[in-house]
């Protein structure tokens, strides 16, 4: 195992919803960009096996919080691209809320003597 892959980071259950509805805010995207995005977001620190992405995407899609179409991709091939629903959108703000607090809980506890 090489050093990069030590620190890379393990997600915490419930992580990687919120994540993708994040990638999401900016527009449609397939599910390799969504893997990029959160990539290049965590400086590497979190990359997502495609098969835990897909089944997360296919989640939010029976949730109403996303919708699913077919397109082309920047490379000419056929890709299916996301966006955010309104649905999703408010859940994002609220599942920011909860990580936040959530965050905040752990730093404050780790700070203590």
């Amino acid at each position: 195992m090489s050093d990069d892959r030590l620190d890379r980071l393990n997600l915490l259950p419930g992580t990687l919803d919120v994540l993708v509805l994040k990638a999401l805010t900016w527009g449609p995207r397939h599910g390799y960009a969504v893997a990029r995005w959160l990539e290049d977001a965590t400086g590497g620190a979190l990359q997502i096996e495609e098969g835990a992405l897909y089944h997360a995407l296919h989640r939010l899609e029976q949730r109403g919080w996303v919708t699913a179409e077919w397109g082309v991709s920047e490379s000419n091939r056929r890709a299916k691209y996301y966006t955010l629903d309104p649905a999703g959108r408010q859940q994002l703000v609220a599942q920011t809320a909860t990580w936040t607090r959530y965050a905040e809980a752990v730093f404050a506890a780790l700070r203590t003597a």
